[in-house]
């Protein structure tokens, strides 16, 4: 007979505040409309078709407070209905974003790594959470740069440069802001 030990699972920050199907369902959709509210923050930048918003950060804060099916599921709805006509990528644009579209899909797939490393207690001091937060902007680049070398006849050097380079202050910055107001938060509410 063999024993098989599974990680501890701990609880999220969205788990203090649902308790039903439906409260989760409100979350969700919270979150959501809570990155589509952060895409309106966009600065077009020189040299680059992707602009600064504060897109990243409602993802990567989304993802790590509400675990990994409810990010990943809030996720999934900022981007369909997105590209179903719902004005909330940046700029009030919606439909399919052409180059940019890598970012969209780096988006679910990065709040569904930052739910699960939450599971797993990394949100709860600031050097875990702060590291925590540069592997999601990493995935979101993975997926953004990569469709922008491809949709837009970049070299990888070139997409590089148009797409992660003009951005990496800005979300280094938002790591240590967001790495630091995670481990806050679960202090004010006491710790599971």
């Amino acid at each position: 007979m063999s024993t098989i030990t599974l990680p501890h699972r701990r609880p999220v920050l969205a788990d203090r505040l649902t308790t039903t199907r439906w409260s989760d369902v409100v979350v969700v959709v919270a979150a959501a409309a809570f990155v589509g509210l952060l895409a309106q923050i966009s600065v077009p930048l020189p040299h680059t078709p992707v602009p600064l918003t504060g897109q990243t950060l409602g993802v990567l804060v989304a993802g790590a407070s509400l675990g990994t099916w409810r990010a990943t599921a809030s996720m999934s709805l900022y981007v369909l209905a997105g590209l179903a006509g719902v004005p909330w990528f940046h700029s009030h644009t919606s439909g399919y974003p052409g180059v940019t579209f890598g970012y969209l899909v780096g988006f679910v797939v990065a709040a569904a790594v930052m739910g699960e490393m939450s599971r797993r207690g990394l949100d709860r001091h600031v050097t875990s959470a702060v590291a925590q937060f540069v592997v999601g902007s990493l995935v979101i680049y993975l997926f953004g740069v990569s469709w922008l070398a491809y949709s837009a006849h970049l070299s990888a050097a070139q997409a590089l440069s148009a797409g992660m380079k003009p951005f990496l202050v800005g979300d280094a910055i938002k790591a240590l802001l967001a790495g630091a107001l995670l481990p806050a938060a679960w202090r004010l509410g006491g710790r599971s």
